[in-house]
Order: C-alpha cells, then sequence, then structure tokens
C-alpha cells in the first residue's frame, strides 16, 4: 500500500509545473505570439517623444502653423468660390497639414517601433493577422473580461488614471502663481504660459507612466515565466520528441562529424609522416618513443579529407610518404587512436627511420 502512494506521489510531483521553461519551449511560444511585453511601455514612451518634441521644436511649429494661416487668409479671401477653387485649397491645405504633423507621426513611429524592438526583438507573424471565428466567441470574451488577467488590466488601469490625476493636479499646483498671472498678460504670453505649463505637464505624466510601465512589464515577465511552466514529465516528452525527429537527428551528427573533422585536422600538423597510396587514401602516424608503446594514427581519411590532409601536412612541412599498400591496410584497419599492429611494425619502422634521416639532414 505504501508503494502505491508512493507511485502517486511521484506522478503527482512529475506533473506539477515547477521547472523553467526549455529553450525550445519559448522558441515555438514565440513563433505562436506568445511573448512578454508592456503596451503601456510604448504608449509611455512615445507620449515622452510627443511632448519632448513639442518642448524643442514646438515655437517653429505654431510659427509655421501662423504662417499658413496669414497665406490662407491673404491669398483665398478674395478667390470666388467654385468646385475647382475649393478643391485646390483642400489639396494645399492637406499637404501643408501634412508636412506640419509629418515630424510628429514619424517621432511617434519610430519610437514606438524602437520599444517594441527593445521588449521582443523582431517578431512578424501573419498567421496571426488570419480570421478565426473563434475570437468572436462571446463565452470566450466573457471569460477574458473576468479572468484573473482581466482585473489585473482593471486595476492597472485605475492605477494610471490616479497618478496621471495626481501628477498632472500636482503641475497645476506647483504652477498656480503663474496660472492665476496670465489672466493679466497679452494674449500671446498668457497662450505661451499655459502651453509651457501644459507641456511640462504632459512630461511629467509620460516620466510617470513610464515607471508605472516598467512595473507592468516585470509583471509581464512573470507572468509569462509562469505560464510557460513546465513538469519534468513535460520535458522528458519534449527531449524524446526532439531526439525522436529525423531531420534534428541528421543534424547533429552532422555537427557531431564536423567536430571531430576538425579536431582531427588540428592533430595533422604534429604527425611524423603522411602514409598516402597517393590519391584516395592518406593515413597521418605519429610516434613518441616515451609515451606509445608504438607508433598511432592520429588522422586518416579518403579522397577530398584526403586531400585536405596532404594540404595541411605540406603547410606544416609534415612529411608525405607514397605507400599504396600500406596506406590502404591501414586506413581500413585501424581507427583514429588506435596503435599500429604488430604486423605493421616492419614497415612503419621503416619509413620512420626514412623520416628521422631526413629531418636529421634538413
Amino acid at each position: 500500500m505504501a508503494r502505491v502512494h508512493y507511485s502517486l506521489d511521484l506522478q503527482y510531483f512529475a506533473g506539477e509545473k515547477t521547472e523553467k521553461a526549455t529553450p525550445h519551449k519559448r522558441e515555438e511560444g514565440r513563433k505562436k505570439g506568445q511573448v512578454f511585453k508592456s503596451t503601456d511601455l510604448s504608449t509611455a514612451v512615445s507620449l515622452l517623444a510627443f511632448f519632448l518634441y513639442f518642448r524643442l521644436a514646438g515655437g517653429q511649429v505654431v510659427q509655421r502653423l501662423a504662417e499658413m494661416m496669414s497665406s490662407y487668409y491673404s491669398t483665398n479671401l478674395s478667390m470666388p468660390v467654385t468646385e475647382l477653387n475649393l478643391h485646390e485649397l483642400f489639396v494645399r491645405l492637406s499637404f501643408q497639414v501634412l508636412k506640419l504633423l509629418l515630424p510628429v507621426l514619424i517621432i511617434a513611429i519610430v519610437v514606438a517601433a524602437g520599444a517594441q524592438m527593445m521588449q521582443i526583438g523582431f517578431l512578424f507573424l501573419p498567421n496571426m493577422l488570419l480570421f478565426k471565428g473563434e475570437r468572436l466567441d462571446p463565452l470566450k470574451g466573457l471569460k477574458r473580461i473576468y479572468s484573473l488577467r482581466g482585473i489585473m488590466e482593471l486595476l492597472k488601469s485605475m492605477l494610471k488614471i490616479l497618478i496621471i490625476g495626481i501628477v498632472a493636479f500636482s503641475v497645476l499646483w506647483l504652477y498656480r502663481q503663474s496660472i492665476a498671472q496670465s489672466a493679466s498678460q497679452p494674449l500671446s504670453e498668457s497662450i505661451r504660459t499655459m502651453a509651457s505649463i501644459m507641456l511640462t505637464m504632459g512630461i511629467t505624466v509620460s516620466i510617470a507612466l513610464i515607471a508605472l510601465s516598467v512595473l507592468d512589464y516585470l509583471y509581464q515577465k512573470y507572468d509569462y515565466e509562469k505560464n510557460m511552466r513546465m513538469s519534468k514529465q513535460d520535458i522528458k516528452d519534449e527531449f524524446k520528441t526532439i531526439e525522436g525527429n529525423p531531420q534534428i537527428k541528421s543534424k547533429i551528427k552532422e555537427r557531431q562529424r564536423q567536430m571531430a573533422l576538425n579536431r582531427m585536422m588540428q592533430e595533422v600538423p604534429n604527425a611524423d609522416v603522411i602514409i598516402t597510396n597517393p590519391t584516395h587514401f592518406a593515413v597521418a602516424l605519429k610516434y613518441d618513443k616515451k609515451e606509445m608503446d608504438a607508433p598511432k594514427v592520429i588522422a586518416k581519411g579518403a579522397d577530398l579529407i584526403a586531400k585536405r590532409i596532404k594540404e595541411i601536412a605540406r603547410e606544416n612541412q609534415v612529411t608525405i610518404v607514397e605507400r599504396k599498400p600500406l596506406a590502404r591496410a591501414l586506413y581500413h584497419d585501424l581507427e583514429i587512436g588506435e596503435s599500429i599492429p604488430e604486423q605493421f611494425f616492419q614497415a612503419v619502422a621503416e619509413i620512420l627511420a626514412y623520416v628521422y634521416r631526413l629531418k636529421r639532414k634538413v
């Protein structure tokens, strides 16, 4: 009976989602649009950029707007009202307004895109734009509204309204004397004072919203990690799925072969001699009488690999000796790291003696 309870406990803990998501699950989730981000952060940063732009270039914008209106009233009041004139006037005004607003639109787009890129990087999912009837299901809509996430979004919106109200009131209270004095100032000076106060209020509110958005970003990250958690059984199943994928298996084997080939090629400069046949096979031998009982094969290859072994040998001045039957036998009978067997001792010893005589002459 105790064994049954123990088995049930193991099954329970194996199914409990206590483990962090694996890179594979994160990648699969990203393909489905499952990422964490704060939309409030992008909005707040764009709002700050908008107010900063008007703080720095607001005078020029107002001046260009005044020039546009002055030009309109000076050139168009005396024109007869016809369908053609109205069309031309509308087109001209549209282009002038577009030129006036174009910097603001560019700043808003660039800043919003930059904020998104900083949070989730580049992510384009065309399948998310497809129509899905399940999105119109009212029951699912009600579940989203009355879910924990919906409640958190409601509380977050209420907190934003409260913070905006407090910050706006604080700025107005701070500039209350300037607001009162503007009533006795000339109209242009009064407008300039109120515009400056409004821009200050906008910048302050934007900074407060950015601070709140950072907290929202941390919450979104926590919620994402919580929803992406896996059980130990999930991790085992995922590993089996990945290992069972023929394409992934072939890629792993190819990577392993490439790594082994690279390691083998790095050993070629350490060889004492390269035995070839001469075109199809190449076997690199190394002998250290202090550490080895017999010479060892440290690299071998056929065709293109044999050609590459000989190229590396020439680059590093390793002696290449042509022995057709011996090269073929060594290639087929021995693996890398194995010592040569007794039947090859005499032939290999003669070759090594020849190599050592060449080195002494050099």
